[in-house]
């Protein structure tokens, strides 16, 4: 029997991730100042964006889901003149412009951005095409075509400008937008053309700004209290990134029909009579994930905790 590497260790990590890694470094980097198990992430980030990657440990790795569709908010600044191959400062220059917007011109186009829009995701993206991922074939010189798709923003704000060069945003979106589109998009609307050179991520579902913790202070923890209770400050529990669908307590032997795969039927004039997601607890703890039907509540996804 192959021996598991790491502990069993359970919860998510607000981790402000730093310029220049990548959101697989970064969780290798956390799993293993934690001596995890297993982990994951809650959403992938650019190596030159910063901010907010949900990391999950343990049993956390089976909310991700919750997290991947959870809302997102982020502060962005566009450089107009230019767009570039992959709508950021890591592409090549692709069409130039010497035009650049006043400070009414983008107040004037923000509205037809918002709500309910159709976005043409990057060439550079994690999207698959005919089973590869577009990224890879835009590197290997193909003509990559994504086709446009149906996305949310529900608030988009300007926040700065810089001498008409640049400008400054704060978007709070759905999933699947992606701000270079949202950039490059603005850049053409505003006839001067548009990339992203600075993006950071402040907010995914329940998890803010105010939860992040640097990379560097983690590993200062880690090296105060290898092993110890400071780590454990720093880990959310579960069900952090559940708050946003009800909660159905059990009883032991209810929660035992469940961890045995089977479904408890709910009772009471106050019992719901469906839901696609519920957080099943038990004695006060985490049990799981179920779906109710008709009044009765199935086991999904159960915590090996």
């Amino acid at each position: 029997m192959k021996k598991k590497r790491g502990s069993p260790i359970h919860g998510w990590v607000a981790l402000d991730k730093p310029l220049g890694m990548t959101s697989t470094q970064a969780v290798g980097k956390v799993r293993w100042l934690f001596g995890a198990e297993k982990a994951g992430h809650g959403g992938t980030l650019d190596p030159l964006a910063t901010g907010l990657l949900p990391i999950a440990l343990g049993e956390a790795t089976k909310t991700v889901s919750a997290v991947m569709d959870g809302r997102k908010t982020y502060r962005f600044t566009v450089k107009w003149g230019e767009e570039r191959s992959t709508d950021d400062l890591e592409g090549v220059v692709t069409t130039r412009s010497t035009n650049r917007p006043s400070l009414e011109s983008i107040e004037s186009i923000l509205a037809r951005f918002k709500g309910d829009i159709q976005q043409i995701p990057p060439a550079f993206s994690a999207i698959k095409v005919e089973g590869e991922r577009a990224y890879d074939l835009a590197r290997s010189g193909a003509d990559v075509v994504l086709a446009s798709r149906a996305v949310r923003i529900e608030e988009l704000r300007l926040i700065a400008v810089s001498e008409q060069e640049s400008a400054t945003f704060e978007v709070t979106c759905g999933k699947g937008t992606y701000v270079r589109s949202l950039a490059r998009d603005m850049g053409r609307a505003l006839g001067c053309l548009g990339h992203v050179i600075v993006l950071r991520r402040l907010a995914v579902g329940p998890l803010t700004e105010a939860h992040m913790i640097p990379l560097e202070k983690l590993e200062e923890l880690r090296h105060k209290a290898p092993g110890g209770n400071a780590m454990d400050g720093v880990l959310r529990p579960i069900e952090t990134v559940l708050d946003g669908i009800p909660a159905l307590a059990m009883d032991e032997q209810q929660a035992q029909r469940l961890r045995q795969g089977q479904s408890v039927l709910l009772r009471g004039a106050n019992a719901p009579i469906a839901h696609e997601a519920v957080l099943i607890t038990s004695g006060g703890k985490p049990l799981g994930i179920g779906s109710v039907e008709q009044g009765t509540l199935k086991p999904k996804r159960l915590f090996n905790l």
